[in-house]
């Protein structure tokens, strides 16, 4: 079962987190700590645990709904997602090397900043449209204000 207070615990850490390593990662002495890695890492491993559930969970749903403004809905979430999905990949392919839990930043620091920016935002603007459009869709055709799945 999932809830939609789980679900917004789980936008308010990844949001959370973002503030926090955008703050950190303006020091590029802050880059390759230890900590600053293992939050990094923190984060990408909640936002890509959320998007996992709300693909499993939620779309199914929508998409099997006779309103096609509901199904529309859906289809560009799930396009959404699997967009994010590739920027993240591509993202991680880039910087960061899982096996040792750093960062490869190197003396790319700029182009680093730049791109992790870019995605905190996007992945901001994904957890903002969620919780103004998305999940309101299913409140409404499901009934239940608990549960989203």
């Amino acid at each position: 079962m999932v809830t939609y207070e789980a679900l917004h615990q789980q936008n308010h850490q990844i949001t959370e987190l973002s503030n926090v390593l955008a703050h950190l990662l303006t020091d590029r002495s802050m880059c390759d700590t230890g900590t600053c890695c293992e939050l990094f890492y923190r984060y990408m491993d909640m936002v890509h645990e959320h998007m996992d559930v709300v693909d499993t969970h939620l779309y199914p749903r929508l998409i099997k709904h006779s309103d096609t403004k509901v199904n529309n809905l859906a289809k560009g979430f799930m396009n959404g997602s699997v967009e994010l999905k590739r920027i993240m990949n591509q993202y991680s392919r880039k910087w960061c090397h899982p096996r040792h839990h750093e960062l490869a930043i190197g003396d790319r620091y700029d182009s680093f900043i730049t791109e992790t920016r870019e995605m905190f935002d996007l992945i901001l603007d994904r957890i903002q449209r969620e919780t103004e459009h998305l999940y309101p869709v299913v409140r409404e055709i499901t009934g239940d204000h608990q549960r989203a799945a």
